[in-house]
């Protein structure tokens, strides 16, 4: 009941923030503030254009208490962007799951298709507060049944080092106007006693194969807008779901 309660208000506050520079939703005393966009925003109405996606996300509650740890992440992107992997390395994500964040860019410089930072806040019982924060790359990951994926890789040293090798899917929908569902589950931060306060990721790759240049993302603009819908499922049953409108132009 609490979760779908949660969700509502968040869908309706979303919608309504979205031709703001950022989307802010309140749930209880849980405030996620969000955004995202692509450049160029002048793009073809049918043929696909290489886009570079950005996006950020901060958690955090009104009191300055720790949020909730957030636990699932799911996003759907509009079925007027494309992704591409053809030719592109792929990263194994048992190569980097005890790399530093500057060793696993090396090991899979290939596969590097975004890069950005997380914040996160760890809650040890009886002690203080310890941020922590880290570099962050997304890798071109390998296929699962026939799916594309993203490894998402992280690394936190206090209070212990912790790394992060996270194997998103990326399934190919077409459903209600979306055609791309990314689905991370978000692992315990510190055993339990982490939570992430802050997300950023631009998303964006060019490179060439068979003797064609390429785009990791790519984008038209069939209707003057492109949309992305999230939802958030957070460890105290909270749950924020809505979508975010992006207007673009044709060229």
């Amino acid at each position: 009941m609490k979760g779908r309660a949660a969700t509502a208000m968040a869908m309706a506050s979303l919608l309504l923030a979205g031709g703001a520079s950022a989307a802010l939703v309140q749930v209880g005393n849980l405030v996620l503030t969000a955004d995202g966009g692509f450049t160029p925003r002048s793009l073809p109405r049918k043929a696909y254009a290489p886009i570079d996606f950005r996006g950020h996300a901060e958690i955090e509650k009104t009191d300055g208490s720790a949020p909730p740890a957030l636990q699932r992440a799911v996003l759907d992107f509009d079925e007027d962007g494309r992704l591409t992997t053809v030719g592109l390395p792929a990263c194994a994500p048992a190569s980097i799951e005890n790399a530093t964040p500057q060793e696993a860019r090396g090991i899979c410089a290939g596969a590097v298709v975004g890069t950005g930072h997380l914040g996160a806040i760890v809650s040890p019982p009886g002690g203080s507060p310890i941020p922590v924060a880290s570099p962050v790359t997304l890798f071109n990951g390998p296929r699962q049944e026939g799916t594309p994926t993203v490894v998402f890789h992280a690394q936190v040293t206090a209070p212990a080092v912790q790394t992060f090798a996270v194997v998103v899917p990326i399934e190919r929908r077409r459903i209600g106007g979306y055609g791309y569902r990314a689905t991370a589950v978000i692992p315990p931060i510190a055993g339990g006693q982490g939570a992430l306060t802050h997300v950023d990721l631009r998303v964006g790759k060019r490179y060439r194969f068979g003797g064609v240049q390429r785009s990791y993302t790519s984008a038209r603009c069939a209707d003057s807008v492109l949309e992305t819908r999230g939802r958030f499922s957070f460890a105290d049953g909270t749950v924020i779901a809505g979508t975010v409108f992006k207007p673009c132009t044709v060229r």
